[in-house]
């Protein structure tokens, strides 16, 4: 089988070391191996990096941002075959990986800004004949850490803005779905980006450990599930450096009496079941606000997911594809199994999904009568799996989602002015959407959850994405006329 290997120093490179399998979900069989890190590979890869970031850092930002320009074109002429390798590895339906893609294509554009971005702040005349000034310098050698779901999009979220900022970047992505961080490295090579400035390797906790523990990497930025995101930044903090690290979610929809039933419940679906569920961002519970409104929204789901189909990334008539890996399909109906004997009811139950005997298939699930007491309620099940709780208010939906150990995105859907302003305004969650089902910030906006959906102080891409990848130097500056020397002064000067 072919080996995928890593991308260090504008090469493609195998070296002699562990290997595993990586899986087409949709058929469930083996079709490449990825070559696994060791931890001298990353102290090589660190070395170059290393050495590339003296003459990248002092190279114009503007001459910078024409290589992401650059990056930009190559990416929108070469979006096929990057969505084939997403569907490929990931089993994403088309069309979904083209979202994918062009939501990291926007990241791109936002750090083609970076002459605007980078500028910093002046001011003459701070005092007598001072002149003060701020200006972001890059880091040095930063990490990525990123996840299976999105091969493209999430890593499109680090890079390149670190690297426009003047920094050098080691990407570390999903072992399960390799192939995309090696195609996007060779773009961004031919976009002119030097040799060094962006290396890619592949492996496990090997790898990973040896990125966090080594003294020369200054930020690590992570997008994982909450108890590795915890251990990261951690592990990271405990070392010096900079970290943000993205973890698990459980991302409630409160419907109102008020609200268009027929819009919510189709807005639902997709928000649900899009990509298998195995998205940060996936709407996985329904607060309906009265049994009258649940029973009705209960109703038009179970309709609505009639018409649902799984199956093969290449079909655009299909709605989702696989799940990631047998293991996880697994965890996923044992967290169904458990809803049942806990007492909820399975209105629509998708673990035997007709005709997808091969791969990694689960079929759309609804659930209704869930508790909050319920394992399958607590937990990120990452799957294409929606709850329905009962509530008899918006008090009492907004006290759930509040207690609730994550507090990444959620939505409500109203037609009421005045409560969506009071949700928005009191919610102790990080993203928020108004009859938006999905409230992904755009590029230019930053994203992160609150609670353990974030751990670090920053959130991702966007103006918080600049402050991680620089810090501020401030320079105070005084030139003395010709002939005039101050006295000794030992006040605090003002």
């Amino acid at each position: 089988m072919k080996v995928v290997g890593h991308f260090i120093n504008g090469e493609t490179c195998t070296p002699k070391g562990r290997m595993q399998e990586v899986f087409n979900p949709a058929t469930g069989e083996p079709e490449k191996l990825v070559l696994l890190a060791s931890a001298q590979t990353v102290n090589e890869t660190i070395v170059t990096a290393q050495n590339a970031f003296s003459e990248w850092r002092n190279t114009p930002v503007s001459k910078r941002a024409r290589i992401m320009f650059n990056f930009k074109h190559l990416l929108e002429q070469h979006a096929e075959e990057i969505i084939a390798l997403i569907g490929a590895e990931h089993g994403k339906i088309s069309h979904d990986a083209a979202g994918e893609l062009q939501r990291g294509i926007e990241n791109v554009e936002f750090a083609c800004g970076a002459p605007q971005l980078l500028k910093g702040e002046h001011t003459k005349n701070v005092g007598p004949g001072i002149d003060a000034w701020s200006e972001f310098q890059p880091l040095g050698v930063v990490t990525g850490i990123t996840p299976f779901n999105f091969p493209a999009m999430v890593p499109l979220w680090m890079f390149p803005l670190a690297i426009v900022c003047g920094n050098t970047f080691i990407l570390k992505p999903s072992e399960r779905n390799p192939s995309c961080a090696i195609f996007l490295a060779r773009l961004l090579k031919e976009a002119g980006l030097p040799d060094g400035v962006f290396n890619v390797i592949n492996g496990d906790k090997e790898a990973v450990d040896a990125l966090l523990n080594d003294e020369r990497t200054k930020a690590v930025s992570f997008v994982g599930s909450t108890p590795v995101a915890e251990s990261v930044y951690t592990q990271a903090s405990a070392r010096g450096k900079r970290c943000q690290a993205l973890g698990g979610a459980k991302n409630h929809a409160i419907v109102m009496p008020d609200a268009d039933l027929d819009n919510a419940a189709n807005q639902l679906l997709g928000a649900a079941f899009g990509s298998s569920g195995e998205r940060c961002m996936a709407l996985s519970v329904v607060l309906a606000v009265g049994d009258d409104v649940a029973d009705r929204l209960v109703d038009k789901l179970q309709t609505g997911m009639l018409g649902l189909k799984a199956g093969h990334c290449s079909d655009p008539a299909n709605d989702f594809g696989p799940l990631i890996t047998q293991q996880h399909k697994d965890k996923v109906a044992g967290y169904i199994a458990s809803a049942a004997s806990d007492g909820a009811h399975i209105v629509v139950d998708g673990r035997e999904p007709e005709g997808l005997d091969e791969g990694f298939f689960l079929g759309a699930t609804l659930i209704d009568n869930v508790t909050s007491d319920m394992a399958s309620y607590q937990a990120e099940i990452f799957g294409p799996v929606l709850q329905v709780m009962r509530v008899e208010s918006m008090q009492e939906a907004m006290r759930i989602v509040d207690e609730h150990e994550f507090g990444n995105g959620t939505c409500i859907f109203t037609r009421d002015g005045e409560a969506a302003r009071y949700f928005s305004d009191h919610i102790e969650v990080g993203m928020v959407g108004i009859n938006v089902p999905l409230p992904v910030p755009v590029a230019y906006h930053s994203f992160g959850g609150w609670k353990r959906s974030l751990f670090g102080d920053l959130h991702a891409y966007g103006p918080d994405g600049v402050r991680f990848y620089t810090r501020r130097k401030t320079i105070t500056q005084r030139w003395p006329s010709s002939g005039v020397r101050d006295g000794v002064s030992f006040s605090f000067p003002s």
